[in-house]
């Protein structure tokens, strides 16, 4: 009878054993430990770095540009744009130079209920650069811009063509997305674009006379 005991109380241990020491670390019964803000930091740096071009996945945090090796990390002055809380910085690694309120997209869909066309209307994230800037811009308005106000497509070219939405600035960052002025500045800091960024016309002119093509952009 005690042998079977001794046999009972070391099968007991046993399992308590494997309870607590193995099975944790195979995730079975308790959740791996969330990973440190570090951690995270470093995760979207290498996101950032391993891409070319325009990139619209990624998430990348004023955080991981500050983590970033010195290959990955802008030298001069630079864009942030937090379009969360749609504010827009012009910085270097070391210090914030301007700040402004800024607009971004609205993150809603607009659906072509006849050829069955969709647009998203967000702000593209990632790590872009500079690539044009205009004075006195006039705007294309594409496919969408007409369905979303009820009106036919024009078949001119002339008549997609608006000298005035955006403003006296324009600084192009790729795939046709514009930080760029707006005639509607009393809705600038509320995410009401359509994924391009919107400015007041004195902060826009204050960013196209300090960001030369080139100049790194970052959004998350």
């Amino acid at each position: 009878m005690k042998k079977w005991i001794f046999l009972s109380i070391a099968a007991v241990i046993t399992v308590l054993v494997l309870v607590v020491i193995v099975y944790p670390k195979q995730g079975f019964l308790w959740n791996e430990p969330a990973p440190s803000a570090d951690s995270l930091a470093m995760q979207a740096q290498k996101k950032l770095e391993g891409r070319q071009g325009n990139c619209t996945e990624s998430s990348v945090t004023p955080a991981a540009v500050r983590r970033s090796s010195k290959k990955g990390k802008p030298r001069g002055q630079y864009i942030v744009i937090d379009s969360h809380t749609n504010h827009l910085y012009l910085r270097t690694p070391d210090s914030v130079l301007f700040s402004a309120l800024c607009s971004t997209g609205t993150g809603a869909s607009l659906v072509d209920s006849g050829k069955g066309r969709v647009w998203r209307f967000e702000t593209p994230k990632g790590a872009y650069h500079i690539d044009s800037r205009l004075t006195d811009p006039w705007w294309r308005k594409p496919d969408w811009a007409f369905i979303e106000e009820g009106e036919p497509i024009p078949k001119k070219e002339a008549d997609r063509l608006d000298p005035n939405i955006m403003g006296d600035y324009a600084i192009g960052f790729g795939d046709g997305y514009f930080i760029h002025g707006t005639i509607y500045e009393r809705l600038i800091g509320v995410a009401v674009t359509h994924g391009c960024v919107r400015m007041r016309s004195d902060d826009i002119k204050r960013v196209y006379e300090s960001a030369p093509v080139g100049t790194p952009v970052i959004i998350f």
